[in-house]
């Protein structure tokens, strides 16, 4: 009887193709408290199907949605550190409770772009910030990779069309509990109002709420538009950044040629987690604008606007948050050397 195999499965026979199939040794909890169709899911499908085919069935990934075996991110990453689930995905907010610097990914307008963002994403920083945190988790937790949930993060509203940060002025917008994002609401003068996700439909449809900043994918999906939503600005003030972590005593037990190919695994889930916004981004602003949607790019002054409102979250950032100037000067390094690659690249790329 034939077998089909994934495209990720025939991917990782490259590295598999000469050695015989072995029994099953490693299971591995996965947990993302989203559902089937997040970035997050699509992230683990190609990172299931990559580890057991390159492990020839060493290892087995079992993979949990929702809230199946822990209700919340705090209890969760709880279960990260004491090896009850393997792998965990968390956004920034999720994980500041216990890693308050991790939040410099959430600071606006610091990743300018997709390639940018990903090209830092893929590098040192992640190893940085991941030394980081196995020392302020006693060695408990591993930050494997930071991929994307969603896309950028923009400024929508039911009121009006936002050109400048001005037009934004009193309107309540949802944030959730985090200082930092109520930080930068108030920097454009309008009014933080923290909201339970599942509660948004409705704070927008009663007035609750006048705005949002999320992606566009979470919007059409949640059917914001139909509680009124309609005004959206690709501001892209915020990078929509998912920590992929490991029970550091998981990982650390595996052989060496078992860590390879679950590092490898991760890139592989990173890079979907990469494309899966994307994709699913075309439709999504065609839908919104199908709809009656009012869609604004901002000028490149306009844009410089934005940022300018947005410098005293900088300041917050650096006095409140331990270790905060130390990983911000990090990351601007880095993204100032990953900008200069580029532009080299491009330069010569375009000759």
């Amino acid at each position: 009887m034939k077998k089909t195999l994934t495209l990720a499965a025939v991917m990782a026979l490259g590295t598999a193709i000469a050695l015989p199939a072995m029994a099953q040794e490693y299971t591995l909890r996965a947990v993302a408290n989203s559902n089937e169709n997040d970035e997050d899911y699509d992230g683990l499908q190609v990172f299931k199907s990559y580890v057991e085919a390159a492990s020839n069935g060493a290892i087995k990934v079992d993979i949990y949605m929702g809230t199946q075996l822990c209700s919340n991110g705090a209890e969760c990453l709880q279960g990260i550190a004491d090896g009850l689930i393997d792998i965990y995905i968390s956004t920034s907010d999720g994980a500041s409770g216990l890693f308050p610097y991790v939040q410099v990914l959430d600071l606006p307008y610091i990743l300018p772009n997709d390639r940018v963002a990903e090209a830092v994403l893929s590098g040192d920083f992640v190893r940085d910030l991941r030394n980081q945190i196995l020392t302020d988790s006693g060695d408990t937790m591993r930050l494997m990779t930071i991929g994307n949930t969603g896309g950028w993060r923009n400024f929508a509203n039911t009121e009006r069309r936002v050109q400048k940060p001005t037009d934004l002025a009193g309107m309540k917008m949802r944030t959730v509990s985090a200082d930092l994002p109520q930080e930068l609401v108030r920097s454009v003068g309008a009014s933080p109002t923290p909201i339970p996700w599942a509660e948004l439909f409705t704070s927008l449809q009663t007035g609750v709420v006048e705005g949002t900043q999320n992606g566009i994918t979470d919007i059409m999906s949640m059917k914001f538009p139909d509680a009124g939503l309609k005004y959206l600005t690709l501001d892209g003030h915020a990078y929509m950044s998912a920590f992929w972590w490991m029970s550091n005593d998981t990982f650390t037990k595996m052989p060496e040629d078992i860590r390879a190919i679950v590092d490898d695994g991760f890139y592989q889930l990173q890079q979907a987690t990469f494309a899966s916004p994307k994709r699913k981004s075309i439709k999504a602003y065609e839908d919104f604008v199908a709809g009656g949607g009012d869609l604004y790019v901002p000028t490149e002054e306009e844009k410089e606007a934005f940022v300018e409102a947005a410098q005293p979250v900088y300041e917050w950032f650096t006095a409140n948050v331990s270790g905060g100037e130390e990983m911000l000067a990090d990351l601007n390094s880095k993204v100032e050397a990953v900008e200069s690659e580029i532009a080299a690249n491009r330069a010569s790329d375009i000759e």
